[in-house]
C-alpha cells in the first residue's frame, strides 16, 4: 500500500487462477471499496482500490520486507480470526500454499495421498497459520523453518472443508 497521496491496496493474482482474482475483488468491495481496478502484468493481473482506511485494516503494513518486520494482529483482527480460522486459512494457503498429490515409495510400493504445504518466511506469519491450524484441530508439522505440512488424512479432509481449490 504505497501512493503519495492516498493508501491503495494491490493484490496480484496469478493468470492460472481467475476465480481468485474475482474473489479478491469481492472481498475488496465488501469491506471497503467502493471501486476496485484490475491492471494486467505479465502472467497475472493486479486487484486494486485506494482508500484512505485501507491502513487502519490493515496495521501490520510498513515499510521493508514482511519477513523482515514483526506481524501482529490487533485485537480486533484476532477476535475475528478466532471466529473465523478457516476463511483466514483460506488466504493463506491460496496466497502462500499449495495441496498436492505426494508421492513416496515404501519397500518397493508406491503411496501417494493429498497434502497441503504452507511456505513463508516470515516467522510471525508461519505462526499464525500454525495458530489458526490449532483453532481448528487440524494436524500440521514443520518440515523445515519456513515451510509447514499437513498430511494426515483426517487433517487434510478438514482443511479441504476450509480451504477448497484453487480454482
Amino acid at each position: 500500500m504505497t501512493t503519495a497521496r492516498v493508501p491503495v491496496l494491490r493484490v496480484y493474482c496469478s493468470n492460472a487462477w481467475p476465480n481468485l482474482i474475482v474473489a479478491c475483488e469481492e472481498a475488496m468491495r465488501r469491506v471497503l471499496a467502493g471501486s476496485v481496478q484490475r491492471t494486467r502484468k505479465q502472467g497475472c493481473v493486479g486487484v486494486q482500490s485506494y482508500g484512505k482506511h485501507w491502513p487502519c485494516l490493515f496495521p501490520q503494513h510498513g515499510p521493508g520486507r514482511k519477513h523482515e518486520r514483526p506481524i501482529v494482529l490487533a485485537d480486533w483482527q484476532r477476535t475475528i480470526v478466532e471466529a473465523h480460522p478457516g476463511d483466514f486459512l483460506r488466504g493463506l494457503f491460496h496466497s502462500d500454499g499449495c495441496r498436492f498429490a505426494n508421492r513416496v515409495v515404501v519397500r518397493g510400493k508406491e503411496y501417494v495421498y493429498p497434502r497441503y504445504m504452507f511456505t513463508n518466511e516470515s516467522a510471525d506469519i508461519m505462526g499464525l497459520c500454525q495458530w489458526a491450524l490449532d483453532l481448528l484441530g487440524i494436524a500440521w508439522r514443520m518440515n523445515r523453518r519456513n515451510s509447514l505440512s499437513v498430511a494426515r488424512r483426517d487433517a487434510v479432509a478438514a482443511l479441504d472443508r476450509h480451504v477448497g481449490p484453487k480454482t
